[in-house]
């Protein structure tokens, strides 16, 4: 996507929509591009919306969007960006597959957003390479490709190869591409101008910190759920996260009782079954496995405490899921 020859302008980028692809992570890949262009007062990026069959494209919000040419025709570009969203892996068939092989053997920077990953690593570009992908993908997309060198950062740019992890981290991308490219002062003037007034960088994580996701502002009890998330498929005792957090088991489950209406011991147990609906959700991964995942050594503890928390059993949760292969793993809009 960038590099630092600045004098190869304008770079064309190629945006390859996948059906049910996100909206939001597509047009934070294109609008600081456009930015740039607007700022600088040259073509600085060109870019082509591209489809397989060169037919209108939907995203997940229903929204569809024409595409400028078919992948089929293989048209020219510096870089192919793979735009996915909901279902990425059901739409891996292997002439996409193929047609992506084919643009990174001719020398092609390959790049994804949001879900894009799947399609990368099925057609086998991300191998030996860092990569990322979108933090409630995660967990399958390393079950689905255990060799892979996956990370929970917004993006990675690893050599040719950039991934992204959705959302609105592409405009963190872009804005870190164009740095590159042209300097930081028109990527900072670009930030400013789509009023984004914090640039993340590539190793930033993903997720929101505990603080900010609970509302949560005290420090005994944040660091209490932090290491009940940091133990999930090896659950510790009540006991063991009192010490580790510096607090009486009686103080700890005052701190969960007062601030979050349930006990230490209830908290823990839905962490660990919120995990296990993302593990029946994008993975192909028994049940039983799913179980073991998550710290229970009982099936039937586990489909009995799943079912009492989402009013449904995991088979139930599975039969429902999207994943209908190890082919066809969910992603996220």
């Amino acid at each position: 996507m960038f590099s630092t020859d600045a004098q190869k302008e304008p770079k064309t980028i190629g945006f390859l929509l996948v059906p049910e692809f996100s909206m939001l992570a597509f047009t934070s890949s294109i609008e600081p591009l456009r930015t740039a262009n607007r700022l600088s007062g040259r073509t600085l990026y060109s870019w082509k919306i591209i489809s397989l069959d060169g037919d209108i494209v939907y995203a997940s919000s229903g929204v569809g969007v024409a595409a400028d040419a078919a992948l089929t025709e293989k048209p020219p570009v510096d870089t192919l960006i793979v735009c996915a969203g909901l279902q990425a892996g059901a739409h891996s068939t292997p002439a996409l597959l193929g047609l992506m092989r084919d643009y990174a053997r001719t020398g092609v920077t390959i790049g994804s957003v949001c879900t894009g990953s799947h399609l990368l690593a099925r057609a086998g570009l991300l191998d030996g390479h860092r990569c990322t992908i979108h933090w409630e993908d995660v967990e399958g997309f390393a079950e689905n490709f255990p060799d892979l060198d996956i990370t929970a950062t917004l993006f990675e740019i690893d050599r040719n190869r950039y991934t992204c992890s959705g959302g609105t981290a592409p405009l963190d991308m872009m804005i870190f591409g164009i740095a590159q490219d042209h300097g930081r002062e028109l990527a900072i003037s670009v930030a400013e101008q789509l009023l984004h007034n914090f640039v993340r960088v590539p190793h930033d994580t993903q997720r929101m910190p505990i603080k900010h996701r609970t509302g949560l502002n005290q420090p005994k009890l944040l660091a209490a759920i932090a290491h009940m998330e940091a133990y999930i498929e090896t659950p510790v005792s009540i006991n063991d996260i009192a010490e580790a957090t510096q607090v009486s088991v009686r103080q700890l489950e005052r701190l969960f009782r007062v601030k979050l209406g349930k006990t230490p011991t209830r908290y823990y147990l839905e962490v660990r079954l919120n995990r296990a609906k993302l593990l029946l959700a994008q993975t192909t991964m028994p049940i039983i496995q799913v179980a073991v995942a998550t710290g229970f050594t009982s099936a039937s503890h586990f489909a009995k405490s799943y079912k009492e928390l989402f009013g449904r059993s995991p088979s139930a949760e599975r039969s429902d899921s999207l994943v209908l292969s190890p082919s066809h793993a969910h992603g996220t809009a």
